[in-house]
């Protein structure tokens, strides 16, 4: 009950004679007090009313029915409850009345009959209570609560009214309407201001005043929606002058951008997409959502999403913004979903389907979500299957969001071995539809010929996707002419070799971004056989720099240029015959020293004598030449490696002087080469590595950087190879394919009762008025990521699901498997980084616009398709037509449909 304080005498009955009664009218004083205790001593029933009556006017009348003596001294006289009120303007009750001593209850009846009998003492209202339940309990609620009403615009006028603790919160917000003359189209909601002073949203409007623990003395303030879709009390307290410029401007509804907080632009694109949604922003711009939420479902968020994400849309839709900033929302869905916490980039399609979850769940209908068990067909006709999964769906599932989003999938699982077939039918959001995946991959790569004038070639070179490293080398032997036998495949980075590939090895471990080098090596043997003719010797260039310390004797050594396999035959692995072959290889960027540059013959000769050692034995460099100090490592190699012979031009034949400056000196190092090896352990079965290193004056005289950086690209680098177009209708045929499980998502088979790698084919048996369609261009596997930038090409309008739906359908029904496309969610760049951005059809002007984060543009037709769309919303055409026929009802037409071309300047994005 409500019942305004200001004037409680106005509400006394006026049809009670309140002059002493007809004493012939009036029944025995015996059968007076029977009828009166009888009435007392009834149970109370939930809501009925029931009476205070002063307890000393009571006595009174007790004394005199039970004197029996109706001319007595006694006659207590018409009913005077004036000891029980605090005045007799207000007429409020005195705190702290106690029953049988201060007052006694009477059910309505027994009321009304002493009423009749003895009169109400002139201007007294009645006392009227309810009966309430509290704890389980009922029990007459003699005080009521009086809650101070304020308007968010005026906290400084309150207004009494009184509720009972059984009321609800939506009586006392439409006590504070009716009080603040709120006119109905208008959007109010209550807060409750506590007694530290801070403010309390009251959501749920369902529950009782007691149940929101409202007190008497509280205040409760109502807030009305500003006409640009904000609160009032979202609004800073300086920004009077913005609000004010926003509300004078006036766009079309539902052109308005989105602020980028931080790597937000996925939320945004998502928002934009289910923005221009018509049926579900006219359930939201209506106010339908609000009868509708849910505020205790546990799978639900507390209503708190919906009604966030409602705010966004009558902002966006209330013509009076060019942008919003969309910080209460993300904030939400931070708090909801942890892993949309802070600023990353994420997924627009995953945002979307948290979204669309969120809000289902929060405007479920259904309260208390019953328990269903799925049930196999087992043979029954798919028509009662499907029939009965959809009704079971809807038993726990029934919102705006089933009703806008949801269709049925038909799921069909054959066991491998002993055939048994499952037929389920189930429910979906969106589709995600798999791309055509080509199975060739276009790589990039370095050939490093043995012919020291030759520069190394770039080549682009077609691979099996799931194939080897020896596949590799095959495809680059079709544009050099060089065998696969004679070629090592090696990923360089930070001028040292990062890993030395073996041929069977997977090429999926090769990234796009990796710099990979194949070089020619000799061909007469393999890395490791030491029976074999050759070896290969990976090697580092190094160059000597002078350490920054107080210790200028102490040189550092830093790796420089491109590193090299080079062949070296084994009966020649002496350090002066490696220098000589090395200097060969180089002879393209270092120039050796002319007849000026020979020494004088102070500096000591190498001896060719100085060779390497045999594998397994460590020798170590000629002492008289302090750059071999440190030389001599074994020249093992690892296993399966393959080694080279030098058929070119060598060492041999050259005419050999006896002295010569040498350019460079020769080391054995880690395979970082970082730090020099003195010894060779036979047990370890490590690569050795060279490094020849520079002193600085040699390198910058003979050492040519600009020559060795050089390289030339082969004729295959400047062939575009074009991806060819696939129509979306491809996709969806191959989301229907049959595929078998996969090994770490098994189906229990209930016959052969284990699991097994069935095969699985999903149909479409029934389609939504809007459907999602998520093109999965990002592809994860165990070795690799990549996203495919294949462009789908999809229809504007028109796109017929009629072939793709396998429910019987009727001629008259074909338009119900016909859609037209609404949005676009696009996303730009890579795996690692990219945009998202939108294509949009409003749906009051059928213009599309392009919605980049804050900023709104205009755009036709032939620029919405592109490489970069990523989710499709399509309408179905029956629903667009019905909601233009429900607005042409209430407004005027549209000036044009979605999907018609514009006239208004266009923006290029693609």
């Amino acid at each position: 009950m409500a019942a305004v304080a200001a004037n409680p005498a106005d509400t006394a009955a006026t049809a009670v004679d309140d002059r002493e009664p007809q004493r012939e009218a009036v029944p025995g004083l015996e059968s007076q007090r029977r009828q009166i205790e009888n009435g007392r001593g009834r149970p109370l029933q939930v809501g009925e009313s029931w009476f205070l009556v002063g307890q000393h006017w009571y006595k009174q009348w007790e004394v005199y029915v039970q004197g029996g003596d109706r001319d007595s001294s006694t006659f207590p006289g018409c009913i005077n409850n004036a000891e029980l009120f605090e005045d007799q303007v207000n007429w409020r009750l005195k705190k702290g009345l106690v029953e049988g001593e201060d007052y006694v209850l009477l059910p309505a009846a027994a009321w009304h009959y002493l009423v009749n009998w003895y009169g109400l003492e002139h201007g007294q209202p009645p006392i009227e209570r309810k009966v309430v339940e509290l704890a389980s309990i009922h029990k007459v609620e003699v005080y009521s609560v009086e809650l101070l009403l304020v308007q968010h615009s005026d906290m400084d006028t309150p207004h009494t009214a009184q509720f009972s603790q059984t009321d609800s919160v939506d009586l006392v917000l439409h006590t504070a309407r009716e009080q603040f003359l709120v006119s109905p189209q208008e959007e109010t909601r209550l807060w409750i201001k506590n007694a530290e002073g801070s403010f309390e949203r009251l959501c749920n409007t369902r529950v009782t005043v007691l149940d929101a623990a409202l007190k008497t003395g509280q205040v409760v303030v109502m807030e009305t929606r500003n006409k640009d879709g904000t609160w009032p009390s979202a609004q800073p307290n300086d920004t009077s002058s913005t609000l004010e410029e926003e509300e004078d401007f006036q766009g079309q509804p539902g052109i308005c951008g989105l602020t980028n907080l931080g790597n937000t632009c996925f939320m945004n694109s998502a928002l934009q997409c289910l923005s221009n949604v018509p049926q579900l922003t006219e359930y939201f711009l209506k106010n339908r959502y609000l009868e509708e939420l849910n505020f205790c479902n546990p799978l639900g968020m507390k209503g708190e999403i919906a009604q966030a994400y409602a705010d966004l849309v009558k902002q966006a839709w209330s013509g009076h913004h060019r942008s919003i900033v969309p910080q209460v929302f993300k904030t939400k869905v931070g708090h909801f979903a942890s892993q949309f916490l802070g600023y990353q980039q994420h997924d627009s399609q995953e945002l979307l389907s948290f979204l669309l979850d969120g809000l289902h769940e929060d405007l479920n209908r259904v309260k208390k979500k019953e328990y269903v068990e799925l049930c196999d067909a087992a043979g029954r006709p798919d028509q009662e299957v499907a029939q009965e999964a959809w009704q079971n769906h809807k038993r726990r599932n029934d919102s705006v969001i089933v009703d806008t989003f949801h269709g049925l999938f038909k799921s069909t699982l054959v066991c491998p071995d002993c055939g048994n077939v499952s037929v389920t039918f189930d429910p979906f959001c969106y589709l995600s539809v798999p791309l055509p995946v080509s199975h060739k991959r276009v790589m990039e790569v370095f050939f490093v010929s043995m012919d020291p004038r030759r520069k190394p070639e770039q080549h682009r070179l077609v691979v099996p996707k799931k194939g080897k490293i020896s596949d590799l080398c095959v495809a680059l032997a079709k544009h050099t002419g060089i065998s696969p036998e004679r070629m090592m495949v090696a990923d360089v980075f930070s001028h040292r070799f990062y890993k030395i590939y073996q041929l069977e090895e997977s090429l999926s471990s090769i990234l796009d971004r990796d710099d990979i080098f194949i070089y020619e090596v000799s061909g007469r043997a393999a890395i490791g056989e030491n029976s074999r003719e050759d070896v290969v010797l990976p090697i580092y260039l190094r160059e000597r720099t002078p350490a920054r310390d107080y210790n200028s004797s102490y040189y550092g050594l830093m790796l420089f240029g491109h590193p090299l396999l080079v062949s070296v035959p084994r009966d020649r692995l002496s350090w002066d015959a490696l220098y000589h072959i090395l200097l060969y290889r180089l002879s393209r960027y270092v120039t050796r020293p002319s007849s000026d540059d020979e020494d004088d013959g102070d500096e000591k000769d190498l001896e060719d004598k100085d060779s390497l050692p045999k594998p397994g034995h460590v020798t170590e460099g000629s002492s008289q030449d302090p750059g071999l100090e440190q030389a001599g490592p074994s020249s093992r190699v690892v296993s399966g490696s393959r080694a080279p012979v030098d058929n070119s031009p060598g060492p041999s034949h050259w005419p050999q002087r006896a002295r010569r400056k040498h350019l460079f000196t020769l080391h054995t190092v880690n395979s970082n080469g970082t730090s020099d090896r003195s010894t060779f352990n036979e047990d370890t079965h490590a690569q050795p590595y060279i490094a020849i290193d520079w002193e600085p004056e040699m390198k910058k005289r003979y050492y040519d950087e600009v020559e060795a950086e050089g390289y030339v690209k082969h004729d295959c680098v400047g062939y575009v190879l074009k991806k060819a177009p696939v129509q979306l209708q491809e996709c969806i045929e191959l989301f229907t394919t049959v595929e078998t499980l996969e090994k770490e998502n098994p189906w229990y088979c209930p016959t052969c009762k284990q699991h097994q790698l069935a095969t699985k084919k999903l149909d479409l048996w029934m389609l939504p008025e809007t459907l999602i369609i998520h093109l999965k261009r990002f592809s994860y596997t165990k070795f690799s990521r990549e996203k495919l930038d294949t462009l789908v090409e999809f229809p504007i309008r028109d796109l017929d699901f009629s072939e793709f739906v396998i429910k019987p359908q009727n001629d008259s029904a074909r338009e119900l498997y016909k859609y037209d496309l609404i949005a676009v969610s696009n996303h730009y760049g890579g795996l690692r980084d990219g945009h998202y951005t939108t294509f949009a059809c409003n749906k009051d002007s059928g213009q599309w616009h392009y919605f980049d984060d804050s900023s709104v543009s205009p755009v036709t037709e032939n620029q919405i398709e592109s490489k970069a769309a990523y989710v499709l919303f399509y309408q179905r055409q029956d629903v667009a037509r019905r909601m233009q026929t429900q607005a042409s009802s209430s407004k005027p037409p549209a000036s044009s449909a979605c999907g018609a071309p514009p006239k208004s300047e266009s923006m290029d994005v693609n």
